[in-house]
Formats: C-alpha cells, sequence, structure tokens
C-alpha cells in the first residue's frame, strides 16, 4: 500500500473502477482512504471508496485484509454518523462471511468489535454483532458460551425494547434450544418471537426464517401436514426474494409428504413451475427417496443415502427423519417375510431383505423386545422362532368385570352399614 493519498472525489473512484487488474483497484482505493481530509463530500467519497475495497476483497478472498480494514477505519467512524458506522461495520463483516473457511476469523473479528463498542459505548452496534457472534458459536457447536451471550442480551434488548433486533434473537435462541433437543425452549423462544414479529412489520426474509423455524419445530413432533404448510410459506418468501434458503424449504416440503405417505405428489412438486427453478442435487436426493419409498424397498433406500450423503445424511433435520423412516420401513418388510414362517434361519430372511445378517438379527431382536412380534432368536442354530398369536380368553375379562362390581357392591353395603351404626 503506497504512502501518498488520492484526492477523495469521483474521478479517484472511477480511475480505481477503471484500473486493469483486481490489485491494482485496491491500491487506489486504499489510496484515497488515506486522504486526511474530513469535509461533507471526501466523507462520502471515501465511504464509495470503503464499498468498493470491500467487494474487490471479498473477490480476491483476502479476509484477513478484511478484518484488518475493520481496524484501520476506526478512526473514521468517529467522523460519521453512528447508523453509518454500524451498516459498515456490519457489511464487512457480512462479506467475510462470504469467504469459505473463516469462522475462526469471523468469531475472532466479531469478539474484536464487540471489544471495540463496549469501549466506545456504541451500544446499538454491539448488540447487533453479539447477536451475529452468537450465530457464528451454535454453527460452531459452541453451545454453552452461545446460550451464555443470548440470555445476558436478550435482557437487555427487552428493557430496550427493540422489536426487530428481539425477533431475531428470540429466533436464534429457538434455534440454539433445538440443536440442544430442548423442543419445549425452543417452541417457547419461536412464540416469543412470533409475538414481537406481530408488533412491528418484518421483513419477508425475516418472515420466511420465522415459518422455517416453525416447520422444523412442527415436524420434531411428527406434525407433517402443519409443518408442510410452514414451509409452504417459508418457500414463497425466499423463492420471491430468490434466498438460497427457498431450496431448502422445497426439500423439507417434499420430507412431509413422504412422511405423511404421500411419497407420489413429490414428482409433480419437483415438476411444478417453482420447483423447476431449483433442480440440483437435493432434489434429486429427495426424489431418489420418494421412488425407494414407494417401492418399499430398502436397497434403493440405501442406495440413495449412499448416492446422496451430502443432501440426505449431513443434514440434520433430513437425516433424523429418514433415520425413523427407515426403520419403520425395515420392520414392515420384516414382517411382511417372516409371517408365512414359525421356524426361519436368520441367514434366509437377510438374503431375501438384501442387507448384512448382523444388521438384521440386531433389528429382529429390537422387534421382539418391542413386541412388534412374539417370538425368540436361536442363536445356536441361527434361526427365528415365531410364536403363534395367544389366543385371548374372554372369560378371563368377564372374571375380572365380575369381581370389580362385587367390590363396588361390598363398599356400598359398608358404607351404608357404617350410616346405620351412627
Amino acid at each position: 500500500m503506497s504512502s501518498d493519498y488520492l484526492p477523495a472525489t469521483t474521478e479517484s473512484i472511477a480511475q480505481a473502477l477503471e484500473a486493469p487488474t483486481r490489485p491494482e483497484s485496491i491500491s487506489i482505493l486504499y489510496r484515497v482512504l488515506q486522504n486526511p481530509s474530513s469535509a461533507p463530500d471526501a466523507l462520502r467519497i471515501k465511504e464509495q471508496a470503503i464499498t468498493n475495497l470491500t467487494d474487490l476483497l471479498t473477490q480476491e478472498k483476502k479476509a484477513e485484509e478484511l478484518r484488518l480494514l475493520l481496524t484501520q477505519l476506526r478512526p473514521f467512524f468517529s467522523l460519521i454518523p453512528k447508523a453509518k458506522t454500524a451498516k459498515i461495520v456490519r457489511s464487512i463483516i457480512d462479506a467475510v462471511a462470504k469467504i469459505p473457511g473463516t469462522s475462526a476469523l469471523q468469531i475472532s473479528l466479531c469478539r474484536e468489535m464487540v471489544e471495540w463498542t463496549r469501549l466506545e459505548k456504541r451500544t446499538f452496534l454491539r448488540q447487533r454483532v453479539e447477536a451475529r457472534l452468537a450465530a457464528l458459536l451454535m454453527e460452531e457447536k459452541e453451545y454453552s458460551e452461545a446460550l451464555s451471550l443470548l440470555s445476558g442480551l436478550i435482557k437487555e434488548v427487552r428493557r430496550l425494547d427493540d422489536k426487530l433486533l428481539l425477533v431475531d434473537i428470540d429466533l436464534l435462541e429457538s434455534k440454539l434450544h433445538f440443536s440442544l433437543r430442548n423442543l419445549p425452549k425452543a417452541k417457547a423462544s419461536l412464540t416469543a418471537a412470533r409475538t414481537a414479529a406481530n408488533a412491528i412489520y418484518v421483513p419477508p426474509a425475516q418472515q420466511g426464517t420465522i415459518d422455517l423455524q416453525s416447520g422444523i419445530l412442527h415436524a420434531e413432533e411428527k406434525d407433517y401436514k402443519t409443518a408442510y404448510s410452514y414451509f409452504f410459506e417459508a418457500f414463497e418468501a425466499f423463492n420471491a426474494l430468490e434466498d438460497p434458503r427457498a431450496v431448502f424449504s422445497l426439500k423439507y416440503m417434499l420430507l412431509c409428504k413422504i412422511m405423511v405417505n404421500q411419497a407420489d405428489d413429490v414428482a409433480s412438486i419437483i415438476s411444478s413451475k417453482a420447483g423447476l427453478n431449483y433442480l440440483g442435487p437435493d432434489l434429486d436426493a429427495m426424489k431418489a427417496v420418494a421412488d425407494a419409498y414407494a417401492k418399499r424397498s430398502l436397497k434403493f433406500f440405501e442406495t440413495a443415502l449412499r448416492d446422496y450423503k451430502t443432501q440426505l445424511e449431513d443434514d440434520p433435520i433430513v437425516h433424523r427423519h429418514l433415520s425413523s423412516l427407515y426403520d419403520t420401513l425395515l420392520e414392515q418388510n420384516l414382517c411382511r417375510l417372516i409371517e408365512p414362517y414359525s421356524r426361519v434361519e436368520i441367514n434366509h430372511v437377510a438374503n431375501m431383505i438384501e442387507l448384512p445378517v448382523e444388521h438384521v438379527e440386531k433389528k429382529l431382536s429390537q422387534m421382539i423386545l418391542d413386541k412388534k412380534f412374539a417370538g425368540t432368536l436361536d442363536q445356536g442354530a441361527g434361526c427365528l422362532i415365531i410364536f403363534e398369536d395367544p389366543k385371548t380368553d374372554k372369560m378371563f375379562p368377564a372374571a375380572l368385570e365380575t369381581i370389580s362390581n362385587m367390590g363396588k357392591v361390598v363398599d356400598s353395603l359398608y358404607v351404608r352399614s357404617a350410616r346405620i351404626m351412627a
């Protein structure tokens, strides 16, 4: 970076934009920022230079330079309004987030900015940076620290009655509790976010995020029909904004259709006008699962899980529900295969269902313990022995009912005799 500065004028910005290479453009913009002038026009040009410089450094994937830029701009922040400072700081942090593999750097940067905002007593900016820090800590699975940070932040924001920030924080807290598998608290935080959102205008992207979280929580409670309607609302919001989260909302919509035994609807949703815009591995994965489920084929199901591991198993929400679906499908197939037998080799069952013997044996023992059927495993002979369902004798329930009625009569007589004796 050159030590001499350039005038903070539109000509200098134009010179930077017309430079033949990005490094030259970056160098020119740095020199504009070194201009000591604090005239209103110069400050406005410098703001433009910061925006252009941030974009160029992001394109060059220079995350560390973006971090240094934020430190170097601190004297400049004292010359401009606090609202503009907040906008620049958040835009630079967002720019760092666009560069892959910078999670640790983002956390470190947010911590630095929190300390600086405390010293400068910039409460508005600090609260937003702390909310961003909590979100980053949650992504890195630092749940206890994120929860501690959020609990203090929520109390502070509620006192200030900043409802727009409160919606963000409550929503983040709901996601955090969901990650910790604490569903009651996740639902309570989501309700708080909805309550705060009802009192103000909520941007469509934020409303879509609320609907997406609502769908996830309803799906976790096996209420897939309600979850589908929330995912649909989220999809419409994100689709209108061309937000990349639209494909996840659509993916979860398809998941709900599969879970309520309506796998045939998946193909029609994918081939709809909205679905065609998002064709790709995520929708292909759900289509493969739907086909496997429609055919009740465990082999196709496992093939889909293997071929689309990133889209299915690496997505914790989809993976959790598909695990449940796989277990149900496996139990249904095993019950259908062993139905004609009273004694059958486990090897034979494993060959018919095309799964490893150990896997089948473990599942059969679990089904016996869960009383899905009556039977026992003869591991010495490698056989499954299925018992006939015992016929219930109607005499026993009748005898129990008679005894119960006699007991009521005796109790009644006792009460009556007690009254007479009194």
